[in-house]
Order: C-alpha cells, then structure tokens, then sequence
C-alpha cells in the first residue's frame, strides 16, 4: 500500500491509501465516490476517462493513483463553476452533441481544452484535436458544431488568446515526482499544491513527516468527517504515557482487533484491523503518519484504510491530548477522533449508535493501555517492543450490547425505573 495526498476538485485529500497498480479512475470513483469519471475501453483510447490533472486533459484510466501524489485533479464533478464548461454544457445542449451521454464528462474535458487552446480553430482542427475522444452516438457533427459555437462567442467577447495549461514536459502530473532516497522503500513525492509532504521511511532514524494541517471534521474528499470526542484516565505519570504513545506498535496493537503489517517507525504505521459483524468479517489494511508535539504533549495521526474483502473503506485523524492529574500521578488521555466510511459498510456508521460503540472501543482500548503500562510498557528482555495484538474487535458483539442498553433504558423510562 502507498500513500498519497492529492487536491481533488479544490479539497484535500491527505493521506490517502492505495496499492500501486490502482488507476486514478478506480481510485476515484471506488474511494471518492466521483462516479462522474466514465470508463470505457480501460486502455485509453475512447477517451470517456478523460478528465484534468493540473489543468491539463489525461485519460485516468491508465494514469496510477501513485503517480499523481500532489497533483491537482478535476473531475466533471469540480467544473460546475468553470466559464468554459458552462458554455459548453449549454452549447452541447443546443447542439444535440449527445444522447446516451456516456462519452459527455471525456468530451467536455478535452472541448474545454480545445477552446483554451486554439481560439482560432478550423471544423478540420477541432475534429482533430477531439478525435481521441470516441461517441457511438451523435456521429460527432452536433460536438463539433457546440465547441465552434463556444469559440465563436468567446471571440465575440474579445477572447482571442491562447491558454496553455502545460507548463512542464513529460507526463501529465509527473512534475510532482522527485527521486527516493536511499534505503527509503516507499514512494515519496512532493507537491506545490499540499502544503507538505507525507514521506515513510524505513529505519526509526528517518526524519518525520510533515502532515499537511487539517481540522478534524473538515471536510474530505467530498464527504465530511464524522467527529468524536472520547476521554479517560489511567493510574500513570504523563511522561511515561507520553514516552508509551511515541511506540507506534504498542498503541496500535492496544486497539481490539488491530495487528501490524509491517515494522512501524517512530512517525509511521501500517495496521491492520479485523472487524466481525454477525456473519461480515471484514480486514482493513492501511497506512498513518503521526505527527507529536512534545510541548504540548500531543500529537496527531493520519490515516486511511481499505478493506480487502470489499469496496469499505475509511480515512480519517485522530488527534490526543495527555494532561496530567492527581497531582500529576495520574493522566487523562483527551481523544478527538474524525472520520468517513464509504462503501457497503457505512451502513454502520449512523452518529448515534457509532458514538456509543467508539465509547467502548474506547473503553477497551484504555484497559489494553493499563495492562501494557502495567508490565513495564510491552519492552521484552531485549528492549525491543511486544506488539501482540489485542482480542478480535466483534463489532456485532457491540452493536448488540448497545441496542440492548437502549431499550433497557428505554422501558425503564417508560415505566419509571
């Protein structure tokens, strides 16, 4: 698994999760939920997969979700407000420049480039430049006479320079791409449109990554986050919380259900979670990066996960606060924790029953947490860290426990008892 950041159709996408052989149109649609980017032949040539990577048209169907890491995307979905585009959709309308409408999102995207870039194009130029983009419909006559309409207006209007949205050589995007250091087993990738770059390496020793800042709840990839507020207080000094939470595989493995992929770092973790639901075991796979700030004694993860037995998947960041009480014997551990669900398991992800079952995950995690501090931080003989995981995380289990406090309470205050 990779991750990425991207800015797509003008919001942050960070920390993304994907494998390396996924196309940015399956990454689209199947984790955004951008279902406006067609798929056609998935080999480039009908053109339906076309949309704009830093401005410039590219068909997203042979284009790696990796490799766009801090490029800018538009979808169809993101050009509601575009000029060019609106004049367009109305001059395809009055055209009748389509009719199943399947090829419209591709031919719209390459249209817009056509009229941007060759104000003073001939029918001949226009059917050249839109003929990688192919229509089983209209027989192209209706297309042809939209885009020479647009630019007839836009001359009308004084428009009568040309608009080039390349400004690097090589591949669409790739002007983002910088080479891996030594010994890093990752893609790295820096960007001028996320404020910072995501890097993972493989020794403890790398430097840490920089998250670009974003407030949990805020939202992303066209989907808010669902926020969440959780607090509880273990027996232990701060600092030694505080020096436990830096050992990214304890914490994880302190979660039920969770177990890690890969050695983690001091600021990355690969985790995996397994999740029962009655008859549904689903396996999240996924990455985060932690950033902590020792002033404060806080820190932040981001993260993202898929799980690999279907379409779900979550992204999200939690952020902790440790503060001392009890004359500084004790701590409180203060957690906000943001998050979306996609896919066929959002069904669970209803505010009201998540927020009690995050009470007891909470609750469960918080125990792990003691036991752990308890037998001296999980450190074996060796120095080296325990990352046993914790017990099964049985999310039917908890979804029946609540539902049975519910109308436990429920009777109780009917019957005022």
């Amino acid at each position: 698994m990779k991750m990425i950041n991207l800015i797509v159709n003008g919001k942050d996408v960070v920390a993304a999760t994907v494998e390396p052989r996924t196309q940015l149109a399956d990454f689209l649609r199947d984790t955004l939920n951008l279902t406006g980017t067609h798929l056609g032949c998935e080999h480039g040539v009908c053109g339906a997969c076309t949309l704009l990577i830093d401005g410039v048209p590219a068909r997203s169907c042979i284009t790696l979700a990796v490799a766009c890491d801090g490029a800018s995307i538009t979808t169809i979905e993101g050009m509601d407000d575009d000029e060019v585009m609106r004049a367009l959709r109305a001059a395809f309308s009055r055209e009748h420049a389509l009719q199943c409408g399947y090829c419209t999102p591709g031919m719209l995207a390459s249209a817009r480039d056509v009229v941007l870039r060759m104000p003073d194009a001939s029918e001949q130029d226009i059917r050249f430049a839109m003929s990688g983009n192919l229509c089983r419909c209209t027989g192209y006559v209706g297309i042809i006479k939209a885009v020479q309409s647009v630019i007839a207006e836009r001359r009308e209007a004084g428009v009568v320079s040309p608009e080039n949205p390349r400004t690097t050589l090589g591949p669409v995007g790739s002007g983002h791409a910088q080479p891996m250091a030594s010994g890093n087993t990752a893609f790295a990738g820096t960007t001028k449109l996320v404020a910072a770059p995501v890097q993972r390496a493989a020794a403890a020793t790398a430097p840490a990554p920089v998250v670009p800042a974003k407030k949990a709840g805020a939202p992303d990839s066209g989907k808010p986050l669902t926020t969440l507020n959780q607090s509880f207080s273990i027996d232990f000094p701060r600092e030694q919380v505080w020096n436990f939470f830096g050992r990214l595989g304890d914490v994880t493995t302190c979660l039920p259900g969770a177990s890690l992929l890969a050695p983690p770092t001091e600021t990355h973790v690969e985790p995996k979670l397994r999740i029962k639901v009655g008859p549904i075991v689903a396996e999240f796979e996924g990455a985060a990066d932690v950033v902590r700030d020792a002033a404060n004694h806080s820190g932040t993860i981001y993260g993202s996960a898929r799980d690999t037995k279907s379409s779900s998947a979550t992204r999200g960041e939690i952020r902790y606060d440790l503060i001392e009480e009890k004359g500084g014997t004790a701590t409180r551990v203060e957690v906000q924790v943001g998050f979306a669900l996609t896919g066929s398991l959002a069904q669970f992800s209803r505010s009201s029953i998540v927020r009690d079952i995050a009470k007891r995950m909470t609750d469960a995690f918080a125990e792990n947490l003691r036991a752990r501090l308890s037998q001296g931080g999980s450190e074996v003989a060796d120095g080296s860290a325990f990352h046993a995981p914790a017990a099964e995380l049985n999310a039917g289990a908890l979804v029946f426990s609540v539902l049975r406090d519910r109308i436990v309470a429920f009777f109780r205050s009917l019957f005022g008892r």
